[in-house]
């Protein structure tokens, strides 16, 4: 399992942040090879990101890819270039 990690600036507020997340929410959960997202808030003002659960790196190069990809920049007013990095996942705490 692959864990992918995004975090960007924007110029919406959290309100519409959220608004955002939730509209695109349904498409997500479409993507059977989508484990898991969360959604997240930094500390720093205008901050969010998303940790995702792919079931493989192919997953993520696909993904990334895609057209629903793409739009996330703009859905979300980003500020510059998101931040993301990848993780193969090496065990879990809990089973």
């Amino acid at each position: 399992m692959f864990a992918q990690f995004v975090q960007f600036e924007t110029t919406l507020t959290e309100r519409e942040a959220l608004q955002v997340a939730h509209e695109r929410a349904p498409a997500f959960r479409a993507l059977p090879a989508l484990v898991q997202k969360f959604y997240l808030k930094s500390t720093k003002p205008n901050h969010y990101g998303g940790l995702y659960l792919w079931d493989s790196a192919e997953a993520i190069a696909e993904f990334r890819q895609s057209e629903m990809a793409k739009t996330i920049p703009a859905a979300y007013k980003v500020v510059g270039a998101p931040d993301v990095s990848i993780y193969e996942l090496m065990f879990p705490l809990r089973g």
